[in-house]
């Protein structure tokens, strides 16, 4: 099996070490020559442009930065994808634009899957983490046992081409929500003169992801029966932002708006999960 990876950033040359260790041919290319180098000491061809790099490849991994960098390598090695290749693309793209590229493949009669990862360097060289798939059931089929090969789990998500792209953004979202709370939360503790790592320990006894399992099941299905009124919400969220000051914190601010945008339409003693509702208005 030859495969081609465009794209050895971090993650690229992970997904390419892993290959070449499994005894795949692997052709790749980066934007930045230096950056695939290193992988022909491993045993990779270091290919000059993206089209040389997808000639005789079956499969074609993207992981490139964004949605332009997407398209422009895409412009670049349509006329050189092999009939029977499918083009595999893991970067973190628009879901607007994923469903265009999708069709204008689909067109051009190239198969395609968009297959976004949860997964760090460590575990693209180690084939853990997950895989989200979205694309055509029977291409997807086809590759799944490759893609397995590549990561802990694989996802198949359905056949709407920008699902994966979706589920992407809000896998992210919630990690870098969680990134920008403990910064809220540390920001409190710096201010009160408390170690971080001190308040860290906090979470080992307290499980926040309880309230992912519980209250956000609730508000998925718009259930904001109170346990934790609106009102009394957006007190402790000012008793937070008072205990911070004179320093900035970077999330909590915007959840007090919210709150108060949904308490100013009578809201407040509904549960404070109400907040997820796009125009805070009843049920």
């Amino acid at each position: 099996m030859a495969i081609a990876i465009l794209g050895t950033g971090l993650m690229g040359a992970g997904l390419a070490e892993a290959a070449l260790a499994r005894g795949e041919t692997v052709t790749v290319w980066n934007r930045t020559r230096a950056k695939a180098e290193p992988l022909a000491a491993l045993g990779a061809r270091v290919a000059g442009t993206p089209g040389d790099a997808v000639v005789g490849a079956d499969r074609i991994h993207l992981f490139l930065h964004a949605d332009a960098a997407v398209d422009n390598v895409l412009g670049d090695i349509l006329a050189d994808v092999e009939a029977d290749a499918v083009v595999i693309d893991h970067t973190t793209t628009s879901p607007e634009r994923t469903a265009d590229r999708a069709e204008m493949l689909d067109t051009a009669g190239i198969a395609f899957l968009h297959v976004p990862v949860f997964m760090s360097p460590a575990n693209c060289r180690n084939g853990t983490g997950l895989m989200v798939a979205a694309g055509s059931a029977a291409v997807f089929a086809k590759h799944e046992a490759a893609l397995r090969q590549m990561t802990g789990d694989v996802w198949f998500l359905g056949e709407r081409p920008d699902l994966a792209a979706c589920y992407k953004l809000f896998g992210n979202a919630m990690l870098l929500g969680i990134a920008g709370l403990l910064g809220d939360v540390y920001t409190m503790a710096r201010t009160n003169k408390i170690d971080p790592q001190a308040a860290h320990e906090l979470f080992s006894k307290l499980d926040v992801g309880m309230a992912v399992k519980v209250r956000g099941l609730k508000m998925a299905k718009n259930d904001f029966s109170p346990s934790f009124q609106l009102d009394t919400a957006r007190k402790d969220i000012g008793l937070m932002i008072e205990s911070a000051q004179p320093n900035e914190l970077a999330l909590l601010p915007g959840l007090a708006a919210r709150m108060d945008a949904g308490i100013a339409k009578g809201l407040g003693a509904e549960d404070f999960g109400i907040i997820c509702k796009s125009d805070l208005e009843q049920p």
